[in-house]
């Protein structure tokens, strides 16, 4: 199919994602990125998490200069677009209801289809962006079907993707996704949000193995963090009551023992999934995955289970509006058109077209 889009006739996307804190507009030319510009909120910082009213508000000021930009960067004029692909979600309501407005203007203005993308859809379908994979000794797209790791700070999903329009969820977190896990814990540990980055970075300089953490007994291939966290917690307490300088002295070693526990509890279920379906396609996806553990992690799985790994560069990792537009351009492909009457929504199932799946 890849070889397909590549030989198709020109056909340029805009792509607008705000699920969350980024503006972001992207210009695609079939599979190939011809502008991928992300304006982030530094603001949220100070608050320690995203303010809702505050990413929204945000929004409504950076879509308008962050589109202008994007289509310069390309060096396309809005009338050569073929069609606008948006985020309907999931995600923050008020956030998506900007992106959601603006494609809808948008399209009527300039008379061409608007697209209705599913966010980690995207994030899994950016794999089939030109050079996404930072793997050169792999093939350069993963054959369908193929297992995706999806790991962000709201979501955490083992999905088998059977084609670009067929995603079936193999096991999910039952309550605390990964990338919550990694920011919740680098709160207790006193480190500023967002504590994921940090704790990555905090870990390269300590020992994964000083302290054990309890992984979850969960069945299947679900996942749970929320018990990672009150361990995490506990432990804190009882060895700062002891110490109160237990976090200082041990910092880096805490780091590489919190992210050593959660990369392993994602990697079991991983390779769980791929035993069981007999897949050897293996993909990663979602801010997560953009954590050098988990990423060194799968490629030592890869090589050991003779895996053909797929790991996307870090600017298609996190929130962006590249994925959104490779993912409008299949549906483009398939003339899966939105009407004016689509609407964003904060909760939506990986079927997109049926939100109670």
């Amino acid at each position: 199919m890849i070889d397909t889009i590549i030989n198709q006739q020109p056909v340029y996307i805009l792509g607008i994602e705000s699920s969350c804190d980024d503006t972001s507009a992207a210009v695609l030319c079939n599979n190939k990125v011809l502008a991928n510009v992300v304006a982030s909120q530094e603001i949220h910082r100070q608050y320690g998490g995203v303010v809702p009213e505050i990413a929204s508000r945000s929004h409504q000021t950076h879509i308008i200069p962050v589109v202008h930009e994007a289509l310069n960067k390309a060096n396309i004029k809005k009338k050569m677009l073929n069609a606008i692909a948006f985020t309907r979600g999931p995600g923050l309501l008020g956030s998506l209801l900007v992106g959601t407005s603006f494609a809808k203007g948008l399209s009527e203005s300039l008379q061409i289809p608007m697209i209705d993308v599913h966010h980690m859809q995207a994030h899994i379908l950016a794999h089939f962006i030109e050079n996404s994979n930072v793997l050169t000794d792999m093939p350069a797209t993963p054959a369908f079907p193929f297992i995706c790791l999806t790991v962000s700070g709201g979501h955490t999903q083992i999905v088998k993707v059977n084609s670009p329009f067929s995603f079936e969820v193999l096991g999910e977190t039952l309550d605390d996704a990964a990338g919550e896990a990694f920011d919740k814990t680098a709160k207790m540990l006193g480190l500023p949000y967002p504590g994921g980055p940090m704790i990555d970075k905090l870990a390269k300089l300590g020992n994964p193995k000083a302290f054990e953490f309890p992984h979850p007994q969960i069945p299947q291939l679900d996942f749970s963090f929320s018990g990672l966290k009150t361990s995490v917690l506990y432990f804190l307490q009882k060895h700062q009551t002891e110490n109160p300088a237990f976090i200082q002295e041990n910092l880096h070693d805490l780091c590489a023992s919190i992210q050593y526990t959660i990369v392993q509890i994602l990697m079991q279920k991983l390779e769980k999934a791929a035993q069981l379906t007999g897949i050897r396609e293996i993909a990663m996806a979602g801010g997560v995955s953009a954590n050098s553990g988990l990423r060194q992690a799968v490629i030592h799985a890869g090589k050991k289970h003779n895996w053909h790994v797929f790991i996307p560069k870090l600017a298609y990792c996190t929130d962006n509006a590249a994925m959104i537009a490779m993912a409008g351009y299949f549906k483009y492909l398939n003339k899966d058109f939105a009407s004016l009457n689509v609407v964003a929504e904060a909760r939506i199932g990986m079927d997109i077209n049926n939100p109670t799946q």
